[in-house]
C-alpha cells in the first residue's frame, strides 16, 4: 500500500474529517501538524502548491484536500492510488 502523508492543523474540521475518513478505510497515514510549525507549512505549500489544510499525499503525489479525497474515492481512483496501480504513482 502506498504511503499516505497528511499535513493538518489542530483546529481544522476538514483535517479531522480527512483523518476519520482514512481511518474508516483502515488506511494508515503519517500526520504532519503545521499548526505551530511555519517551516512545515512552507514545506507543505512548496510540495502541494496549495496553502489550505489538509493537504494529502499518496505515494508522494499530492491529491489535494478532504473533498478531493472523497471525489477520488467516489470515482475509484483512490483505491488505485493506495494500491500503487501503474500510472498513478
Amino acid at each position: 500500500m502506498a504511503q499516505v502523508v497528511m499535513y493538518t492543523t489542530s483546529w481544522c474540521p476538514y483535517c479531522r474529517a480527512a483523518k476519520s475518513f482514512f481511518a474508516s478505510k483502515k488506511v494508515d497515514f503519517t500526520e504532519i501538524d503545521v499548526t505551530e510549525e511555519p517551516k512545515l507549512r512552507v514545506e507543505m505549500e512548496r510540495l502541494s502548491g496549495r496553502r489550505t489544510v489538509p493537504q494529502i499525499f499518496i505515494g508522494g503525489k499530492p491529491i489535494g484536500g478532504y473533498d478531493d479525497a472523497l471525489s477520488l474515492d467516489a470515482s475509484g481512483e483512490l483505491e488505485e492510488l493506495l494500491n500503487g496501480a501503474p500510472g498513478t504513482s
